[in-house]
């Protein structure tokens, strides 16, 4: 494809250096814009910056957008619907889309109308109610804040106690300390089952083959204990409209075209033998999910978004095994300490004892040729890896991880393990690989 100008907008936390680093890695002009002030450094040295996108438009042949966020609200997707409107080809959501992450209930009410089983819920935007619910109902239940501080990853809570009272005493120390920023709560019936995200790229019509399985690792520590953190690690495979697609984002795919939509999302399920059961959607990029679907990208990522943005057949072509992905992590992540981050871990340099195969810039900067760390979140790069099993593609992950030397990092050394030991076994034993 001849070169191309490509816009990325990040009106929140940037996220997306990596994938607009790999657009111009591919010979095509990219500028960035970072809205945030504590941010700004991220992907400094790797893509060139602009202060002023809206200013960048009529130079741009593709706006991507990477969040649902603006400050503390949504409204990123009324912005990209806004622009496709004035004849530009945007990467973004739509408002009703942004509402499916903002406001669980509302994803949950678009999935039971078309189809779609779901697990009992209920919304509550009072804490006593939601206590008063579990005590009437006692089970296992999740927590799911809804609104922006859902990004607090540590407040999701899923619970051990079959009568919930785990859940009863996390409610009422969260109404202490987070009464006056959580706008309200979901809680979820706990159920068993392989945890899975079915996601697939949408051109505004129709989704895209192939589709995207993968399996997030949210803990801190390997073998999924601590903290949560949102995301340490990816692993993945691709496939056609199996069982598992048509049971969930392909029941949705007529509502996402009237809405226009355009990008990525998945759809994070619990899948047993019994039915599949939908937990939340991501209407929008997935993080590190991209940038390990970078890796697996065989076709020209640029060209691919350039036609997806216009709803032109993108091309897709893919590596055919599984693909993981290791995020490497710094004081303080998962949590927020300036004085932590400041002492341990800002302007931390990135050394590499070899080659930088596979290697994936995530809140990095360049100075004078030396790779360093930047933002204030800690969370320096994802590490990749293929092959033709996902064992391969684990050893060559952590092979390249091995290369990787910063003061004071860490990351799991699981990635993968549960597909191998567990998932896999269990997904094709119910049939969910197979066709619909």
């Amino acid at each position: 494809m001849d070169s191309r100008n490509f816009l990325f907008v990040s009106l929140a936390d940037p996220l997306l250096g990596d994938l607009a680093w790999q657009l111009r890695e591919e010979g095509h002009e990219v500028r960035y814009y970072t809205a945030s002030e504590t941010e700004a450094d991220i992907a400094d040295g790797f893509v060139d910056k602009t202060d002023d996108w809206r200013g960048d438009l009529d130079w741009a042949d593709t706006v991507i957008f990477d969040d649902i966020w603006v400050d503390d609200d949504i409204g990123v997707g009324a912005i990209a619907e806004d622009l496709r409107a004035e004849g530009h080809h945007v990467v973004g959501g739509t408002p009703n889309t942004d509402r499916l992450e903002d406001d669980r209930g509302y994803a949950m009410d678009v999935l039971e109308e078309h189809g779609v089983n779901t697990i009992e819920h209920r919304v509550f935007d009072d804490f006593d109610e939601g206590i008063a619910w579990v005590e009437a109902n006692p089970a296992p239940y999740v927590i799911k804040p809804l609104g922006e501080v859902q990004n607090v990853k540590q407040l999701l809570y899923v619970g051990q106690d079959e009568d919930g009272s785990d859940v009863i005493d996390l409610l009422a120390a969260y109404k202490e300390a987070w009464g006056d920023r959580m706008k309200g709560f979901q809680l979820q019936r706990r159920v068993e089952g392989v945890e899975v995200a079915v996601c697939g790229f949408f051109d505004g019509e129709r989704f895209v083959e192939p589709v995207n399985l993968n399996f997030e690792h949210k803990k801190l520590f390997p073998g999924n204990i601590g903290p949560s953190t949102g995301e340490m690690g990816t692993s993945m495979l691709w496939t056609g409209r199996n069982r598992l697609f048509e049971a969930t984002l392909g029941k949705v795919e007529s509502w996402l075209a009237d809405e226009g939509y355009v990008g990525s999302i998945d759809i994070n399920c619990i899948v047993n033998g019994d039915d599949v059961f939908p937990l939340e959607f991501t209407p929008r990029f997935g993080y590190p999910t991209i940038v390990v679907q970078e890796e697996a990208f065989e076709s020209s990522t640029a060209a691919f978004f350039h036609d997806l943005a216009r709803g032109n057949d993108p091309d897709l072509s893919v590596h055919r095994g599984y693909q993981v992905g290791v995020r490497v992590c710094l004081p303080p992540f998962p949590f927020t300490d300036e004085a932590t981050f400041r002492r341990n871990s800002r302007n931390a340099a990135i050394v590499f004892e070899g080659d930088r195969e596979g290697v994936h810039i995530e809140d990095t900067k360049r100075v004078d040729g030396q790779w360093r760390v930047a933002g204030t979140s800690g969370i320096a790069l994802v590490v990749t890896g293929k092959g033709e099993t996902m064992r391969d593609a684990q050893a060559q992950a952590y092979d390249r991880l091995d290369r990787v030397i910063i003061p004071n990092m860490y990351y799991r050394d699981d990635i993968g393990d549960r597909w191998v030991e567990t998932d896999g076994d269990r997904l094709q034993a119910w049939g969910y690989l197979g066709p619909a």
